[in-house]
């Protein structure tokens, strides 16, 4: 295989940019995503891959509950923050205007929108990401304005 070819192929499928939060407890986190899919009209489903040695992916797994912020074009600082490792969980939220959703997972209320999701499936035990399968039942839009996706960015994850 032409490792060359693979990785600019793979890095030309659209992203978008997202900020996942997650609950585990009294316990929440969130971090910068770009491999998200809608994978279910009934129920609605959506696919995120989510790498299996981050503390994030733990949470998913023992709070079961995961929001999607999506992003608007502008707010390429915001996905940069949450890109940062944090030392202590719960870390990235400060200073970051925020509430607990239905779930009770991070929803940025400066963000475009959101989606919130319980955990249904967990795949991939091959890969380095999971695929974490949540289904939506709940979802809000604070503005209606064009979404920051990966290209806008510059930054290239995937390949």
């Amino acid at each position: 295989m032409d490792a060359q070819a693979k990785k600019t192929m793979l890095r030309k499928m659209p992203h978008g940019v997202y900020i996942v939060g997650v609950r585990n407890g009294s316990d929440v986190n969130a971090f910068t995503g770009t491999w998200l899919t809608q994978v279910s009209f009934t129920p609605p489903l959506v696919a995120l891959g989510v790498k299996k040695d981050s503390h994030s992916f733990e949470m998913i797994k023992q709070g079961r509950v995961f929001s999607i912020n999506f992003l608007k074009k502008d707010q390429k600082a915001v996905a940069e923050h949450f890109v940062k490792p944090a030392t202590v969980v719960g870390e990235k939220l400060k200073g970051v205007p925020h509430r607990a959703g239905t779930t009770g997972a991070p929803i940025l209320t400066e963000a475009l929108g959101f989606v919130e999701c319980q955990v249904r499936e967990i795949a991939n035990e091959s890969g380095d990401h999971a695929i974490v399968i949540g289904e939506v039942v709940e979802a809000g839009i604070h503005e209606d304005a064009p979404a920051l996706t990966l290209m806008d960015t510059g930054w290239h994850y995937g390949g």
